[in-house]
């Protein structure tokens, strides 16, 4: 009260001694700005270790060389995204083929359908753009008969264009073969793949496609089953595995038994046959046609063409067979009119 009363006495005599009064004898007031500095910078050095990373094999702490290292260094994470989707007026059985690969793939993304002909390389490309995906894979239905498949890296490029032949969905075939959905799978190649440059991209852009990113968030960290494309007759052979390991809870196997794993089929089975290589995303200058291919269009042609030879030959043999009757007549009988009396 003495204090208080002293300071009020020396405001009323002049404003110059309160100020000194305050400095020396109640202390500086200190700025909001530098309260706030000093609380945080007790709060950094109150903040606790990092805790370690839980995966499913256990408490995974972090390396001493991780820690310490820059922010100069960069590692590559793949983020590929697979956007799936067909024409309309699609068959059934090539609608169930689809859906069959999207459950194989989980980074990939289903639209609804799109039309097969009317610029549908700008509109491919802006649905993959608006859907945050790098690869399309289009399946196209024509006459309700033909099924192509196109490939592409998007937005630009390279694309690929098959005809899918020898199609066979998982519902159709009924094996006993079984694997996780969601796993991840082993991607092997037949070694006709490493001879000429456009089986080599052919790979590479099918191991793009169809390689499961580590760590998606859809994705499973197993591998227990195996995607096998395999060339023959120039053609794209594609099968699903299952990798089978047969052990009991008293006898399970140990790591690198390679000798008692197994391979059951589980589908479905598809056969590609390469059409056209473009440099640009469906479309652009054309990398490579294939030299073999025969359209089914020309196919079914030549079939109505054998199936009208086959009438044409009938026509042919009853005008044949008249003209030989004409030209050898038969010799009258002597009793031909015998009865008529």
């Amino acid at each position: 009260m003495v204090v208080y009363k002293f300071e009020r006495s020396l405001r009323s005599d002049s404003p110059q001694l309160s100020q000194i009064f305050q400095q020396k004898v109640m202390g500086k007031k200190r700025k909001h700005s530098e309260a706030e500095a000093a609380t945080r910078e007790k709060k950094e050095e109150e903040v606790a270790p990092e805790r370690p990373k839980r995966t499913l094999s256990g408490w995974k702490e972090k390396k001493d060389d991780q820690v310490n290292q820059t922010g100069s260094t960069t590692f590559f994470r793949n983020k590929e995204k697979v956007l799936v989707t067909c024409s309309r007026r699609i068959s059934y059985r090539y609608r169930h083929l689809m859906l069959n690969v999207v459950d194989l793939l989980p980074h990939c993304k289903k639209d609804n359908k799109v039309e097969s002909k009317s610029s549908n390389g700008a509109t491919l490309n802006e649905l993959v753009d608006l859907k945050s995906c790098s690869s399309c894979m289009f399946f196209e239905c024509r006459k309700g008969k033909d099924l192509y498949l196109w490939m592409s890296k998007c937005p630009n490029g390279p694309s690929v264009k098959f005809l899918v032949n020898a199609v066979h969905t998982m519902e159709e075939l009924k094996l006993t073969g079984n694997h996780l959905k969601g796993s991840r799978p082993i991607l092997t190649f037949s070694s006709n793949f490493d001879k000429d440059a456009h089986w080599k991209l052919l790979k590479e852009m099918i191991t793009q496609i169809f390689g499961i990113p580590k760590e998606h968030r859809k994705s499973k960290p197993y591998h227990d089953h195996v995607f096998v494309f395999s060339i023959v007759d120039d053609h794209i052979w594609f099968r699903n595995y299952q990798i089978s390991v047969p052990h009991n809870e008293s006898d399970k196997i140990a790591r690198g038994g390679l000798d008692k794993m197994t391979l059951v089929e589980v589908g479905p089975r598809f056969c590609l046959n390469p059409i056209k290589i473009f440099g640009g995303s469906f479309g652009g200058p054309t990398l490579y046609e294939n030299p073999f291919y025969i359209s089914p269009n020309q196919i079914r042609a030549l079939e109505k063409k054998k199936k009208a030879g086959h009438y044409v030959k009938k026509v042919k043999a009853k005008t044949r067979r008249k003209m030989h009757e004409l030209d050898n007549p038969l010799e009258a009988d002597e009793f031909s009119e015998m009865w008529k009396e």
